[in-house]
């Protein structure tokens, strides 16, 4: 042992969350540096400009919805296109508890009395009550299409789950009064937990933070649970389960393996860790509207899992990471200059070009879903994997 500290010599160290100290030290460095950049200059000389602090907000909450969809897809093996239709549950259901409602004046032509008419409904609750009841809706309705989905699997479950998104699209877009319906839409939630404002900046333990720096560090608090939770549920009676339903169904049913009742979990997990990710992925923008909640919307997310790396919690959240990022690298590469020469003159940001950022952006998309397929199926965590092996094999690497 002192001379091979990595070495697993039992069951409980191998099933661990931290299976060494170094994995716990580098763990706890990741923690210290997400602190300092979330924190801007006060903490340290990094200063994030505010344009990279708002995507990576948008990538911490990502990162939740892709785990949940990771549950159900990468470890239970079970192909889900309807996520945006949980992840549009929670939205609304955040948007409902924790909004404002919108009122307007209108005369009765019968009576001619002036009578109130309520545009958009909502009850301004706190986060604390709105946040939790945003997964409980969706994983409800999760709950309500299990028994179906449950029963199918491969191609006809994805079938399935995609009538879900256009199910939801339609209902979005019809209930007006919860919804605000199709074009205008209607705010989100007020980011208020037990008094703390998060939708304007203000002073924390006497540092100034910005209101994308308090998202932040919500979303890593949130992150950090809801990552250490799924972590737990791979490594437990449950996970092991849906790891030999996905890798063999019919024979994890001859071992006694219920399966109904394991995809059942399964299910209602997923769309719960979606409902979160709903119920906060559009705070940054302050409004939702239903053609958000679409077919490309589960894609992506599918795309999330593919390309960080399926069943792996980091690979979740490196998958989510690199997804919300590529817009930003794709309008660099539209703007970069070396000596006076454009390398990529082929990108436009003029809708007009030859190819536009957004066009560039969807090839890429389709091109890293492909390319990892076939070149690295266990995605970007496992090309970590295969670094971190070689130099810890170093110089000894082959």
């Amino acid at each position: 042992m002192r001379f091979r500290p990595g070495l697993v010599t039992d069951y409980r160290s191998d099933a661990g969350i931290f299976k060494s100290v170094t994995q716990r030290v580098w763990f706890g460095l990741l923690i210290v540096l997400a602190v300092f950049l979330g924190a801007g200059g006060a903490l340290g000389p990094i200063k994030v400009p505010s344009d990279i602090m708002t995507l990576l907000v948008y990538a911490l909450f990502a990162s939740i919805g892709a785990l949940g969809l990771n549950i159900i897809t990468g470890m239970g093996g079970q192909i889900s296109l309807g996520h945006a239709f949980f992840l549009g549950l929670g939205a609304y259901t955040a948007a409902i508890m924790g909004g404002v409602e919108q009122t307007r004046q209108a005369v009765d032509a019968a009576t001619g009395e002036t009578i109130t008419q309520v545009v958009v409904r909502g009850y301004e609750l706190d986060m604390i009550i709105w946040l939790p009841a945003a997964g409980l809706v969706a994983a409800l309705a999760g709950l309500i299409v299990a028994p179906v989905a449950t029963r199918l699997r491969g191609l006809y479950l994805a079938f399935v789950t995609l009538g879900l998104v256009f199910l939801g699209e339609h209902i979005f877009r019809e209930a007006k009064t919860l919804t605000g319906g199709a074009g205008n839409g209607r705010a989100t939630a007020k980011h208020s937990l037990l008094g703390f404002s998060f939708d304007e900046g203000g002073e924390v333990l006497g540092i100034y933070l910005s209101k994308q720096q308090k998202l932040f560090f919500l979303g890593l608090i949130l992150l950090l649970v809801m990552g250490l939770a799924a972590k737990n549920l791979f490594r437990s009676r449950v996970g092991r389960a849906l790891a030999a339903i996905r890798d063999r169904d019919i024979a994890a049913e001859m071992m006694g393996i219920p399966l109904g009742k394991y995809k059942l979990v399964a299910f209602v997990v997923s769309s719960f860790y979606a409902g979160i990710a709903g119920a906060l992925f559009w705070a940054v923008v302050g409004r939702l509207t239903a053609e958000g909640f679409n077919f490309l919307l589960s894609i992506k997310y599918i795309a999330m899992i593919m390309i960080g790396g399926v069943a792996t919690v980091s690979g979740s959240i490196m998958g989510a990471f690199f997804i919300t990022f590529l817009p930003k690298v794709v309008e660099w590469m539209a703007s970069v200059s070396v000596f006076g020469f454009q390398p990529f003159f082929f990108i436009s940001k003029d809708p007009s070009g030859m190819i536009n950022t957004f066009q560039f952006e969807q090839i890429l998309f389709g091109l890293f879903i492909v390319g990892f397929l076939i070149l690295e199926p266990m995605g970007l965590y496992g090309i970590w994997i295969r670094v971190r092996n070689y130099w810890k094999g170093w110089p000894f690497s082959y």
